[in-house]
């Protein structure tokens, strides 16, 4: 027998390698110091710009976005959400993301497949400045179905040390900004994927809440990457108190469980649902589930990808450069002090934000 019979092809594995080598190349920046291949990646952090970093770590999957891909058979966005889900955790530390690698496991390796998903984490990369420098492909049959796989993704990024962002220096007063989210990103799916069942529609069939797109293109809209635009508003004012003082990443739990990670101990936020609409893929997941509007909050962002607190004096000036790079943003809070027990987050008017 050979390793073939067993359902592992080596040369398809190979294949695949050879395939994606240009793809990783077109991510490369400087402190890359090697290409695929070897056992492992060096990467250089002074030859990126850093005097004396701090390292930040962060690793995450795409969740069960993947069935929709695999059902709608395209593949060529999930690997940015997988990118997405790592860095935009990372950034919120004041974190520039240097290296990514990746995780991508299967039941029958698929070249073309592999090769969609391969560049969508590159691209990715390319929209977060942050190099492929390595991965792991496994064939494993018996472990996935032919056509199921499994991605994960892992970043390091670094800070100079005494620039970390960690919420420390927000206080009473400073102002919440919400900068909109391209969907769900890649949280809620198993919710998102039974309503869609009970619904009687295919992946295939036209979005009820986007007419010109099928249902499983506008569900796969990929995790949008606030990399570049966060970057840029902590570096005009440095992370002293001065300008952007914390950022949290609205993913799995929404405001309710995320922005509490960044708040001292004393202090919350009274959330405006109304501050902004809700965009249509929402609309439709709560209408067709029938899903209370706290539930909605607790599952999904709801059209907030990333929240920004903000001394209030640099509201205008952080609004200004967050647009300037393409972000849509909102004012959604101003930061108060909370007696003990009180829910640090609390969201008001939520009958408005989603109407029966």
């Amino acid at each position: 027998m050979s390793y073939k019979d067993a359902g592992v092809d080596i040369d398809a594995g190979n294949a695949l390698v050879e395939a994606i080598k240009p793809l990783a190349k077109s991510t490369n920046r400087p402190g890359t110091m090697s290409g695929l291949g070897g056992f492992g990646a060096f990467f250089d952090p002074r030859a990126a710009g850093f005097t004396d970093p701090l390292l930040i770590a962060c690793n995450d999957g795409v969740g069960t976005k993947l069935k929709v891909a695999i059902d709608a058979n395209k593949h060529d966005t999930v690997g940015i959400d997988l990118v997405a889900m790592c860095v935009n955790d990372l950034v919120v530390q004041g974190g520039e993301p240097l290296f990514f690698l990746d995780y991508y496991a299967t039941g029958k390796l698929s070249v073309a497949a592999g090769r969609d998903i391969i560049a969508g984490i590159a691209e990715g990369c390319v929209q977060s400045s942050c190099a492929l420098i390595g991965g792991e492909t496994a064939e494993m049959p018996g472990m996935y179905s032919n056509d199921d796989y499994d991605l994960a993704g892992f970043s390091v990024g670094a800070v100079e040390r005494g620039e970390a962002l960690t919420g420390d220096l927000v206080k009473n007063g400073d102002v919440v900004l919400g900068l909109a989210s391209s969907g769900p990103h890649s949280n809620g799916y198993s919710l998102i994927r039974k309503i869609v069942e009970r619904s009687g529609l295919a992946y295939s069939d036209t979005a009820p809440f986007q007419p010109d797109a099928t249902l499983g293109e506008a569900l796969l809209v990929p995790t949008k990457i606030y990399v570049k635009s966060c970057l840029a508003a902590i570096r005009a004012f440095g992370t002293k108190g001065d300008g952007v003082k914390a950022l949290a990443h609205i993913t799995g739990g929404g405001f309710i469980e995320n922005l509490p990670r960044v708040l001292p101990e004393g202090l919350g936020v009274t959330i405006n649902g109304i501050n902004w609409p809700v965009p249509k893929v929402f609309q439709w997941l709560a209408q067709e589930g029938n899903i209370a509007p706290l539930e909605m909050m607790r599952t999904f962002n709801c059209g907030i990808g990333m929240a920004v607190v903000v001394a209030p004096d640099k509201v205008e000036a952080v609004t200004g450069i967050l647009e300037a790079e393409g972000e849509t943003v909102v004012s959604l809070g101003t930061i108060e002090t909370r007696s003990k027990g009180q829910q640090s987050v609390q969201i008001e008017r939520l009958a408005e934000t989603w109407p029966a």
